[in-house]
């Protein structure tokens, strides 16, 4: 008998692999899309001058724009066309997901299946170009009075033209990376929204990689230092693989049935919860709702005066990376998108009424509402778990970066996101090799039985 080990080598083996032709399309879909997507980075906004934005990008470094700036790529750094990334669409899914769980007309649509998601997929689209349009123009303002005080401005010629030109540049890019992101989805492999937000991860620590090397070689920083962050890394990846893979596993009873003359013995099966069942969305829901306005905000406080100026700089000083409000805000949102996300995607009524009809049962609870509160008490305490390691995760690398000027992209929140999402696509691309081998079963059955 094959073990998994020999199963799952036969399933991505290079043979199986090159006879799927369905899969490398999509494969390459995918590629494709992601360097379109690397591309935008690089095409500026009009009206930016470079060399003096590079300066004032230069004077706010490790602060909220650097993390900001993480998330898309390094969009934001060069002042892209795509500079607010994917970000407003995903504040938008936030407002209509929370909207669609306690307002009765949306909590309908939601019941309508394929109808009703179209519908609110379309306010989450028509939410994406109000966000982008409000955050454009605050960053446009933002832009204008950017480094006013000290003579250096990064608008060549600031006026109403440069900011209606930016919002419609800067909403033009947000659609379209949105756009993308659901051609990736829809015809690629994984999701394109989080694989978008994985891809400007990833481009970035190259050079996060050579500034930490050369800060070694300039004895900056110290080589066993170097040493205990790569370490450190690795410890944290290997630690969001392990978990990413827990689950718990509920035992599933199926009773005797008996089909015509023919009596078949009772069956039992596993219902799987997995530990960490909402996956990156927290740590991005919490990020969004945390850089998107802190993003503007430090544009405007920058160029703003008088009261009004020095409330923003206030703000925006108390909510920096690493300070104790950014981290209390940032814990509570990934904790609250943890339950809240896991309540949309798993339901234990549905789920028991399910069980209920195919005659499952869970040994020593009763079908129905006692199987309903028994998997929602299951499902709180795993989630509860799950919330705990995420924020862990997240807030203790980034606590020590803040601490010890380590580049962003070693934080816990990026990991975390690189290597889920990886996990993820991975799975799907074995799930297409091992459809493509089942298809490939069936027809050479069919073949013999049509020989016989």
């Amino acid at each position: 008998m094959a073990t998994a080990a020999d199963t799952l080598a036969q399933n991505l083996s290079f043979a199986n692999f090159s006879k799927a032709t369905d899969l490398k399309k999509r494969i390459w879909f995918t590629l494709g899309a992601l360097v379109v997507f690397r591309l935008c980075s690089f095409v500026p906004l009009p009206g930016i001058d470079p060399v003096a934005l590079d300066q004032l990008f230069n004077r706010t470094a490790g602060g909220v724009l650097d993390f900001f700036n993480m998330f898309s790529g390094g969009a934001l750094e060069r002042m892209s066309i795509i500079a607010l990334g994917i970000m407003p669409y995903i504040t938008a899914s936030i407002v209509v997901q929370l909207m669609s769980s306690i307002h009765e007309p949306w909590k309908a649509l939601k019941k309508e299946g394929e109808a009703g998601r179209k519908k609110l997929n379309q306010y989450t689209r028509f939410g994406t170009v109000i966000l982008t349009i409000f955050q454009g123009y605050g960053i446009a303002v933002g832009l204008e009075g950017w480094g006013a005080s000290s003579g250096v401005s990064a608008v060549i010629d600031p006026g109403w033209f440069f900011r209606i030109s930016t919002i419609i540049s800067l909403l033009g890019g947000t659609l379209f990376l949105m756009w993308l992101g659901e051609q990736i989805t829809s015809r690629g492999i994984g999701n394109g929204i989080s694989l978008i937000i994985m891809a400007g991860i990833v481009a970035q620590l190259p050079v996060a990689l050579g500034g930490l090397f050369e800060q070694a070689r300039t004895g900056a920083i110290s080589v066993g230092f170097l040493l205990l962050v790569i370490v450190g890394a690795l410890a944290v990846i290997a630690f969001i693989c392990f978990v990413e893979r827990a689950q718990r596993r509920i035992l599933i009873q199926y009773p005797k049935r008996q089909v015509g003359n023919r009596m078949f013995q009772g069956d039992k099966s596993h219902l799987p919860l997995k530990l960490n069942t909402p996956g990156v969305i927290p740590p991005i829901f919490a990020s969004s709702l945390l850089l998107m306005p802190l993003t503007v905000a430090q544009f405007a406080g920058e160029g703003a005066t008088g009261a009004g100026g020095d409330i923003l700089l206030t703000v925006t000083t108390a909510l920096q990376h690493g300070a104790p409000l950014y981290m209390a805000l940032y814990a509570a949102g990934i904790i609250f998108f943890a339950f809240f996300y896991t309540a949309v995607v798993f339901n234990p009524e549905e789920t028991a009424d399910n069980l209920k009809k195919y005659g499952g049962f869970i040994p020593g609870i009763r079908p129905g509402q006692k199987t309903a509160e028994y998997l929602d008490y299951v499902l709180t305490r795993i989630t509860a778990v799950g919330a705990i390691y995420l924020t862990f995760i997240c807030l203790l690398p980034e606590l020590l970066i803040s601490q010890l000027a380590i580049p962003f992209y070693f934080g816990g929140t990026s990991l975390l996101i690189v290597v889920n999402v990886t996990m993820d696509t991975v799975a799907q691309i074995q799930g297409h090799l091992l459809a493509h081998q089942y298809e490939g079963l069936i027809r050479k059955a069919k073949l013999r039985g049509r020989g016989r």
